[in-house]
């Protein structure tokens, strides 16, 4: 499952890549990991949104906790309760440079990336929702992995071909589904020495990050 991505390039420059409008006032990070700000693209338009939809949780005695962020929505349960609605009305598309996951033992984690030869971002299916607790939130669609990151993770993000965008973003619930694919192109897989964890300032935004 995805948990950490990059995104290079202004708000404008994402936008012309991919011919929509660019939202004002768009600021993000490139790194975005779940809980933080990201670009997506829903009605025609890139705009800032939060990865994660929130989950509300309570402790063992009752009391109310911070609610966690789902940032990852498996494609066979999209037509589950939590996922339904989202993906019945509001699927987006999220640009991506690459994604990162996790390799090694516990404790020396390192960070594995997955992009595209030319470098250029993609497009990774989505589903958004408004909230009361973060504005607008998106998560990421996952399928099956493909053979290139088959020791790495058995799920990868929903990476879309040109032709398949519009299907998903405006086609029938059962067209959307026809597009949830496994990636069949060629994927750069470039391990490196980067610790998996590293200290990041996360005051003012959510915490945690859950899977369904």
């Amino acid at each position: 499952m995805c948990n950490l991505y990059r995104l290079r390039g202004a708000t404008s420059e994402i936008a012309g890549l991919f011919g929509v409008v660019a939202a004002q006032g768009a600021n993000f990070a490139e790194e975005i990991y779940p809980g933080y700000t990201a670009l997506v693209i829903a009605a025609g338009a890139v705009r800032p949104m939060t990865w994660g939809f929130p989950l509300a949780l309570t402790s063992k005695r009752g009391q109310k906790l911070k609610p966690k962020p789902v940032n990852n929505a498996r494609e066979d349960k999209l037509q589950s309760a939590f996922w339904r609605d989202s993906f019945t009305n509001r699927r987006c598309l999220i640009p991506v440079s690459e994604w990162a996951e996790a390799e090694g033992p516990k404790g020396h984690m390192t960070r594995t990336w997955h992009y595209l030869p030319d470098r250029r971002p993609f497009l990774v299916a989505g589903v958004w929702r408004p909230t009361t607790e973060w504005g607008d939130a998106f998560s990421m669609v996952m399928v099956d992995g493909c053979s290139q990151m088959s020791e790495i993770h058995d799920r990868m993000p929903l990476v879309l071909d040109p032709q398949d965008w519009r299907k998903w973003t405006g086609g029938a619930p059962e067209d959307a589904l026809g597009v949830c694919q496994t990636y069949a192109g060629e994927l750069v897989v470039e391990r490196t020495d980067e610790p998996w964890a590293i200290h990041r300032a996360t005051a003012g935004e959510p915490q945690g990050r859950l899977n369904l």
